[in-house]
C-alpha cells in the first residue's frame, strides 16, 4: 500500500440553512443531502482517487450505514480488509491518522487540549486555525499568528507542523527549519468547504508517499491546490476529483511553488 488511513467512516446528513439558529429557535432549511464522509474515509477516498494504493483501518456499526459504507469504499478501490463491523456502537466519527512506512501524519480534528503527550509520536501534525488555537491558546487569524502558533506546537514534540489557513494557504515548520514558512495558495470561489481539510490530508499523504522527491513544502502546496478544487463543488466526497480530472502538472517533477 502507498497510503494507509486509520480513522472513521461517517455518513453525512447535511442540512442547508440560511443561517445557524439561536438556542431554542426553529428555522426552515433550503436543502438536505446525504453523503459519505468521515475523518478516516475522506482522505482515503482522496488518496485512492489520486491513484495511490490505499487501505483503510476502521470500524463501522452493524447497521445500514455501515453496510452502505463498505460498498462505497469498495467502489472507490479502497482495501477494506481491515474495516470491521461491531454491534456495540453505531457508525461514528474519529480523528485521522495517515501512516506511510515510519512517517505518520496526524490530523488532530476535532482538537482538544490535554493531548500534548501524543505529539512525541507524531511526525507530521496537521491542524487548522481553530485547532491550533485550542492547542496553543494563541489566536490564529493571520499568517504571522499561525507562525507563532506553529513554533509553540513544535516544542510539544512533533517533527513537523502544518497549519492550514484556508484561502491563505498554510504555514509549515519543521525541526530543521529556522522559522515557519508560509505556503500561499491560489484563491478560488468557494461553494462548500466541507471535507476540504480531509482532501488536503489525503492528498498530502499521497505526495509524501509516492513523490518524496518533491519535499514537504511543494507537497503542501499541491495538496492545497487539490483542496481548493474540492471547495468549488458542493458535498464532501462528491467534490473530490479523480486523478484523471486534475492537471498533469500537479503530478509532474517540475517545481510549481514559487520561491517562498
Amino acid at each position: 500500500m502507498d497510503v494507509i488511513v486509520v480513522g472513521s467512516c461517517n455518513v453525512d446528513l447535511v442540512s442547508y440553512v440560511p443561517r445557524l439558529p439561536t438556542a431554542g429557535e426553529t428555522i426552515i432549511g433550503t436543502k438536505f443531502s446525504q453523503g459519505f464522509g468521515g475523518k478516516g474515509a475522506n482522505p482515503a477516498v482522496m488518496s485512492a482517487r489520486l491513484g495511490a494504493k490505499t487501505a483503510l483501518i476502521s470500524m463501522v456499526g452493524d447497521d445500514t450505514y455501515g453496510k452502505e459504507y463498505k460498498l462505497n469504499l469498495m467502489k472507490n478501490d479502497i482495501d477494506i480488509s481491515h474495516v470491521g463491523t461491531t454491534s456495540k456502537a453505531a457508525t461514528g466519527v474519529a480523528p485521522i491518522f495517515v501512516n506511510e512506512s515510519v512517517r505518520s501524519l496526524f490530523n488532530m480534528a476535532p482538537a482538544r487540549a490535554g493531548l500534548d503527550q501524543y505529539f512525541q509520536y507524531c511526525d507530521i501534525l496537521v491542524v487548522n486555525e481553530s485547532e491550533a488555537e485550542i492547542i496553543t491558546g494563541i489566536q490564529v487569524s493571520r499568517v504571522q499568528e499561525a507562525k507563532v502558533a506553529a513554533e509553540s506546537i513544535l516544542k510539544k514534540g512533533c517533527k513537523v507542523v502544518v497549519i492550514t489557513l484556508g484561502e491563505n494557504g498554510a504555514v509549515v515548520l519543521s525541526q530543521d527549519d529556522k522559522e515557519a514558512i508560509h505556503i500561499p495558495t491560489p484563491k478560488v470561489p468557494a461553494v462548500d468547504t466541507t471535507g476540504a481539510g480531509d482532501a488536503f490530508c489525503g492528498s498530502l499523504a499521497v505526495f509524501l508517499s509516492t513523490k518524496p522527491e518533491l519535499g514537504l513544502q511543494e507537497s503542501v502546496y499541491r495538496a492545497n491546490r487539490i483542496a481548493g478544487i474540492t471547495v468549488q463543488s458542493p458535498g464532501t466526497q462528491t467534490s473530490y476529483p479523480h486523478r484523471k480530472d486534475l492537471s498533469p502538472e500537479l503530478f509532474s517533477e517540475e517545481k510549481l511553488l514559487k520561491d517562498v
